[in-house]
């Protein structure tokens, strides 16, 4: 060998040297993904795992009952416990399957003819097995059924292995009460734990056969009901079109929202609630903006007021309530003075501090000259006017920008609307205040006014009433009127009182520093169809999911997610023909009603 082959020879020995480059050392101190996700440290057992300072434990189902109801799988679904749920589906071929089939029957009616040949008692196990595979085969000839190999592995998580046991015992109780057994993956945790992550691997293979109709019942996407055996019809579950029966008045408050864009049905739900909460001796208050529920209150023999400059009713905003054995008057007296502070802050477009004690000042020494002090029961006295206050003021100092103001209100264009005694009557079981004549300008402190009275005949009489505040965003531009519905909604329970406040504005709503706790103090909510514009903040407060919030964006007239406690589902409004020619507020089906009228009118005269 010459020494230029041996040397190439040693060449060829010699590992070549890689240089590490500075991005290859860079790369190896970055953390990939699967870092950030993976537990700290991973321990496997005989029962359970240990990711990090959780426990995990796998187990699968062996056998099932005969026979499978619909939801049998619910309780587990919305068990309140931290676990994973896999199920496999594997298709079977049809023609496989009825050669095993022709065996099983085989197998089977041998078994009956031994017996009978026996002259033994027959096996009704025997004889219902051969009844349903002969079903099951024809079915599967005929293609109305296919056959599965399907697992269903479910990994429960805890923080100790006695919270997974006793966790592990409460699934296994309901099961094993309809028949489904399990058993722990002694041994395979580690298999039984990958199958169960969202990886579409079936390592565990504990395969159980299924037709169509038994794994149907296993569809993991299970909707809560909310029906009870009391309460009014709101309307058909989506999901499975029950019914939604529910009473507002069996929740922690009474309250209830209904968000929705123009034209979707929320005054034609409400509508539909109050006709049928009349039916149960519910006393109904409307407050509308925009005189819709006129025809309703007509047809119910309830009344109608309407409030405006130029109407026959006038509320006076001194008015008080009497007082009742167990309160004291001078609570009742404070209470209404802040009430009126307020109302001016309205009015008057905003008091600084100076004219805030001014105005509070003259309010009580107007009370005063009708003997109405906190020292005495002054149920029955006459109430002062807003005249009376006018003259109090004015011989008060630094009073006369506040007099100036107040002017227009009692000798101006607006004196018919506020300085008059009040002579409207509530004992009717359905009231309605309509402001649509009211100038906009005007229409927040007639919503205050109206929602104050109300409230001291709410006080006054303990029934169970349900008060309606169409369109509420007016109430929410002014801080005081907001803050004003915002304590009836929080007191209401206590007086036996339900308020609903219904909104297109939903952003001008929630905006208010009282809109989220309003909606925080209601039980009830209803989503009906949204505007793009707006679905967004709706999504964030109710913690929608994007199947929800599409829902909503395409949703018709009527249809939405009703909202009761910790449950929802998805609503469909119903009426019957009659309450919707009662309710309805479609100009079209108004203008027919009108012309039918006439026409029957006409006939009747002829």
């Amino acid at each position: 060998m010459s020494l230029l082959d041996f040397l190439n020879r040693k060449k060829e020995e010699v590992p070549a040297i890689t240089p590490v480059l500075p991005k290859d050392i860079y790369r190896q101190g970055s953390l990939d993904l699967i870092d950030t996700i993976a537990p700290t440290a991973l321990k496997i057992s005989s029962r359970e795992l240990e990711l990090g300072e959780k426990f995990v434990r796998a187990f699968y189902t062996i056998s099932y009952p005969r026979f499978l109801a619909d939801s049998w799988f619910s309780p587990v679904i919305n068990l309140d416990k931290v676990l994973d749920i896999s199920i496999f589906i594997h298709p079977v071929e049809t023609e496989q399957a009825l050669r095993g089939f022709q065996k099983k029957v085989a197998e089977v009616q041998s078994q009956i003819n031994e017996r009978e040949a026996k002259g033994l008692v027959r096996d009704p196990l025997l004889d219902t097995a051969y009844q349903d595979l002969e079903n099951l085969r024809d079915n599967l000839q005929q293609a109305q059924e296919k056959l599965f190999d399907v697992g269903l592995y479910l990994a429960l998580y805890g923080d100790s292995k006695e919270e997974i046991a006793k966790a592990e015992g409460d699934i296994r109780g309901i099961l094993d009460a309809k028949l489904v057994y399990t058993k722990p993956a002694l041994f395979q945790q580690e298999q039984g734990f990958r199958s169960c992550l969202p990886l579409g691997t079936d390592e565990l293979l504990v395969n159980s056969k299924l037709n169509s109709s038994p794994l149907s019942s296993i569809f993991p996407f299970v909707s809560f009901d909310l029906t009870s055996d009391r309460g009014i019809l709101y309307g058909i579950n989506r999901h499975n079109s029950s019914l939604i029966l529910f009473d507002r008045f069996s929740l922690e408050n009474y309250n209830s929202v209904v968000f929705a864009k123009s034209g979707s049905g929320k005054s034609y739900s409400t509508k539909l609630e109050i006709l049928r909460s009349l039916m149960f001796d519910t006393d109904v208050i409307v407050i509308d903006p925009e005189h819709e529920y006129w025809q309703l209150a007509e047809a119910t023999g309830g009344r109608s007021f309407r409030i405006s400059l130029s109407s026959e009713h006038h509320i006076n905003p001194f008015d008080l309530p009497p007082v009742k054995e167990d309160e004291d008057p001078r609570d009742i007296l404070r209470s209404n003075i802040i009430a009126l502070v307020g109302l001016f802050r309205i009015m008057l477009s905003g008091l600084s501090p100076e004219e805030d004690a001014i105005i509070d000042r003259a309010i009580s020494e107007t009370y005063a000259l009708k003997d109405i002090t906190g020292d005495a029961d002054f149920t029955g006295a006459e109430p002062p006017l807003l005249s009376d206050f006018e003259q109090v003021l004015s011989g008060m100092e630094g009073s006369e920008s506040l007099v100036e103001r107040l002017s227009k209100y009692t000798r101006g264009t607006w004196s018919g609307f506020l300085n008059q005694p009040t002579n409207i009557d509530l004992k009717q079981q359905f009231a309605v205040f309509s402001i649509r004549d009211m100038e906009d300008e005007l229409k927040p402190v007639a919503m205050y006014i109206v929602t104050h009275h109300i409230w001291n005949e709410v006080r006054h009489e303990l029934k169970k009433r349900l008060l309606i505040i169409d369109e509420a965003w007016w109430m929410m531009k002014s801080e005081d009127t907001a803050s004003f519905l915002y304590s009836v909604a929080k007191r209401g329970r206590k007086y036996y009182l339900g308020v609903c406040t219904i909104t297109q504005d939903v952003e001008d709503f929630l905006k208010s520093p009282y809109g989220r706790p309003i909606l925080a103090n209601s039980s009830l909510q209803l989503l009906l169809k949204q505007s793009p514009t707006t679905i967004s903040v709706l999504q964030e407060t109710f913690n929608l999911t994007d199947e929800e919030k599409y829902l909503l964006l395409e949703a018709g007239v009527g249809e939405g997610l009703f909202f009761a406690g910790l449950k929802h589902v998805a609503i469909k409004v119903v009426a019957s023909y009659t309450e919707d020619q009662i309710i309805t507020s479609d100009p079209s089906q108004l203008l027919a009603i009108k012309e039918g009228k006439e026409r029957h009118a006409l006939a009747q005269k002829e």
